[in-house]
């Protein structure tokens, strides 16, 4: 890496952390169920509503039936307003009704927290749907992950005195609380600044103009809402952008600095929460423990992402071919990236949007070398949880925690717990379910797509990277990232179908079990701390959580590497 990649990256995590405690010191407080009264009485009249009284606590199995029919009806209604947008208002381009299948996919895409985008926005989905389906499922969904980890570290933090056995929170005050004094607020002076650095937000109709080239005909040039719908694509680590071209749009991403504030969204939330963490449960150590964890992992992709691209395609170099320059350095490859960004931007960018299961980019990681493009791939099959998605990602870490201390239980021959909760057979069994559901659904749905004929007609590139297509498309789908490699044509009945149902349980199959260990750890007495004790919070703990993670998160994968980008890299650099 260039000093200036390097120098890029200090810049980012510095300000990355300076952002992240004050937010964490807020998300400690919604998590403990410490509202201010005038708080409260703003949320009144919406509880009443609802008819839910927010001091009482579900039981972990009426948590998650609450949490599960609200996003089914999410689902729903979104699928039935992309049917009959035709027919609804706020639709100046006259956009039709979306196909069943394209609905569906795109309807379980926006309540799983994934956003993968099988269409085209700025020429499939109409205003309303735009806003009132799209940008309100970015806000619930973000909600829906963040309340599901708040579930877990109280269940770490509550003493299990017998009186409140299983009982975990109010999903729904939480998901009030989330959406109405963290997203929403967060959002708004996003939205705020990307229009100051020129993202649109209007209503107006297309615009048809006339283009600078003598002997080129008028052009369309879309126009809508984009800055709300940006700000919550990036502080809920959704990614759904409102064009195609998603961040490299200039109307969506229009500098520099909104690139950064971009960036700098992805991942405020996801630190956040390991600070809110280390505070709920009382130790601020075990945060900076599952931080570091998670910043080590991270720094390490960026630092074999960035020289990936950096050394460029050796195919150019071999025809005598000098690629585009960037605004820092000669060379590399700039295929597919903004100029305007550059490659290090570039590879930052898509190193955070696939660590933080966003999926908004601002290049196209089709056009990745193999080794760059495998880096965003890697990301996602770890899981999720190197920053990982808002609250997805501290869930994640948390499971791999626990089967960290189980596996270091195993070898010095003591009862394994974590932070003071023992984690026994039953937990074990729900930490398999949570850890083993995703590189199924990965690996057999690619499997399936490989072999059918509907999958492989897909495929717009052969050899090695058509299959890295197809993997990197399940295991955006299944790991509810929603970034793809672009050249896999995805928008037919065969992967809509797939792809969704690889989302719904990539995002539910997961949450069910993590929010019964929730319960379950609510109901155990916190152990004291002996001298037997193995410490959570040093660096040996945060090298073993790191080895777990990348031993149990992705071996699974070493071997459709090795068939998809491991050997398109053998044959490009041969």
């Amino acid at each position: 890496m260039t000093a200036s990649a390097w120098s890029l990256l200090a810049s980012f995590l510095v300000v990355l952390l300076l952002l992240a405690w004050p937010v964490g010191k807020f998300l400690a407080a919604l998590c403990d169920e410490r509202v201010p009264r005038w708080m409260q009485r703003i949320e009144a009249p919406l509880y009443k509503l609802a008819g839910t009284q927010p001091g009482q606590s579900m039981h972990w199995l009426t948590y998650a039936l609450a949490l599960l029919a609200f996003n089914a009806v999410g689902a729903i209604f979104l699928y039935a307003l992309q049917r009959l947008q035709g027919s609804l208002p706020w639709n100046p381009a006259a956009m039709g009704a979306v196909s069943p299948d394209s609905a569906f996919d795109s309807a379980v895409s926006f309540v799983s927290n994934t956003n993968w985008q099988g269409y085209g926005g700025e020429s499939t989905m109409s205003y309303l749907t735009q806003m009132l389906g799209f940008t309100v499922q970015n806000f619930f969904s973000a909600a829906t992950g963040i309340a599901v980890a708040f579930v877990l570290v109280r269940g770490f933090a509550r003493r299990g005195d017998g009186k409140s056995r299983g009982l975990v929170g109010n999903f729904w005050a939480d998901l009030t609380r989330i959406t109405l004094w963290l997203l929403v607020p967060l959002s708004f002076v996003l939205a705020l600044f990307f229009v100051g650095q020129g993202v649109i937000q209007n209503f107006d109709g297309y615009k048809t103009v006339n283009t600078v080239e003598a002997t080129a005909s008028a052009q369309t040039i879309a126009m809508g809402p984009v800055a709300s719908q940006a700000a919550i694509k990036m502080i809920g680590t959704n990614g759904g952008g409102f064009f195609n071209a998603n961040s490299a749009h200039p109307y969506e991403n229009p500098t520099a600095l909104s690139n950064l504030l971009q960036m700098l969204a992805i991942l405020l939330i996801p630190a956040a929460l390991c600070f809110a963490f280390g505070r709920v449960v009382g130790d601020l150590r075990q945060g900076w423990a599952v931080l570091a964890a998670m910043a080590v992992m991270f720094v390490v992709a960026v630092a074999v992402i960035i020289p990936a691209e950096q050394a460029g395609n050796p195919l150019f170099g071999a025809l005598g071919v000098d690629q585009i320059s960037s605004a820092l350095q000669s060379g590399g490859n700039m295929e597919g990236k903004e100029v305007r960004f550059g490659i290090d931007a570039s590879a930052l960018f898509a190193a955070i949007t696939t660590a933080a299961s966003c999926g908004a980019v601002n290049a196209m990681h089709d056009s990745f070398t193999p080794i760059g493009g495998m880096v965003p791939m890697a990301l996602m099959q770890l899981g999720e949880v190197v920053f990982g998605g808002v609250g997805s990602g501290l869930y994640g870490m948390l499971i791999f925690a626990m089967l960290a201390v189980f596996i270091a239980g195993l070898m010095i021959g003591r009862t394994p717990e974590y932070l003071g909760k023992k984690i026994e057979v039953r937990e074990m069994k729900l930490i398999s379910i949570a850890i083993l559901v995703t590189p199924i659904l990965v690996l057999a749905g690619t499997a399936v797509a490989v072999m059918a004929g509907a999958g492989k007609a897909g495929i717009a590139n052969p050899g090695a990277h058509g299959f890295s297509e197809i993997l990197y498309a399940l295991s955006s789908a299944a790991n509810n990232n929603g970034s793809a490699f672009a050249g896999l044509s995805a928008n037919t009945p065969f992967y809509n179908g797939l792809l969704g149902l690889a989302m719904w349980f990539g995002r539910f199959a997961v949450i069910v079990p993590v929010l019964a260990i929730a319960g379950s750890l609510a109901a155990k007495q916190r152990l004291p701390v002996t001298g037997g004790t193995l410490p959570t919070h040093g660096p040996l703990f945060v090298s073993l959580l790191i080895g777990t993670v990348l031993l149990v998160g992705l071996l699974n994968y070493v071997p459709a590497l090795a068939l998809g980008p491991v050997v398109e890299h053998l044959v490009l650099w041969k």
